[in-house]
């Protein structure tokens, strides 16, 4: 297996951290599969994983951002209190041993959506981001003090009513699934905003494609980065 061109943030871990990103519609699941069968048969060990959730604690967590009514505080701070058990229990550990995490969203969801989408103060979430990605120790690795931060987050970028277009009748929308168009367009201008602040990280996937041609553009990108071969 030939070595990548990844430079991992998280000292001491020597895994590859790939985060997928965009409103649900855009084919950001779909491709998460495909890539993980891909990373497979090179012989790559990988942790497909999802957020929020991805532990025990974290699914119960899931279920209650996804469907109670609640203060944009409250929501912020489940969704990150989900997401410190997430990179406590799967994401630092799986790095540590060297494994490819993909993960179906992680924190540039949390500032599109209840940042850029509800209206929440960025700068909280901000600090939030460094409370539970940053500072702390994390038990059993030699991360004491890494911020555990995606080395390459793919953002499918598609327009909100096209998204709506295919998931008509594809299950019950959650409460997110169920907000407005003018939501959804917040929320894709949080992600640019998130791209521009770090433009390496981000890789831009126009999803109003085909399914093929959007596979196409992430491995040219997974290629490119030497992720895949």
């Amino acid at each position: 297996m030939q070595s990548t061109s990844f430079s991992v943030g998280s000292k001491g871990m020597n895994g590859i951290f790939v985060s997928f990103e965009g409103i649900d519609g855009a084919g950001k699941s779909t491709h998460i599969h495909t890539l993980a069968k891909c990373l497979e048969q090179q012989g790559r060990v990988v942790t497909l994983t999802r957020e929020p959730g991805g532990t025990p604690l974290a699914e119960q967590l899931r279920v209650l951002v996804l469907n109670e009514p609640m203060d944009p505080m409250t929501e912020a701070l489940l969704v990150f209190a989900a997401r410190r058990e997430h990179v406590c229990q799967v994401i630092v550990p799986a790095l540590a041993r060297g494994e490819v995490v993909l993960c179906d969203r992680f924190t540039d969801a949390s500032f599109a959506y209840q940042g850029a989408g509800r209206g929440f103060d960025t700068a909280i979430l901000s600090q939030l981001e460094r409370w539970v990605q940053g500072t702390a120790t994390f038990s059993g690795t030699a991360g004491e003090h890494a911020f555990v931060q995606p080395d390459l987050t793919f953002w499918f970028d598609l327009p909100a009513q096209v998204a709506a277009s295919r998931l008509t009748n594809a299950r019950s929308p959650d409460k997110f699934e169920a907000q407005s168009k003018e939501f959804f367009d917040r929320v894709s201008q949080g992600y640019a905003l998130r791209l521009a602040a770090d433009s390496q990280r981000f890789a831009r996937i126009d999803a109003n494609q085909t399914q093929d041609a959007v596979w196409n553009a992430v491995q040219q990108v997974a290629r490119g980065r030497g992720l895949l071969q």
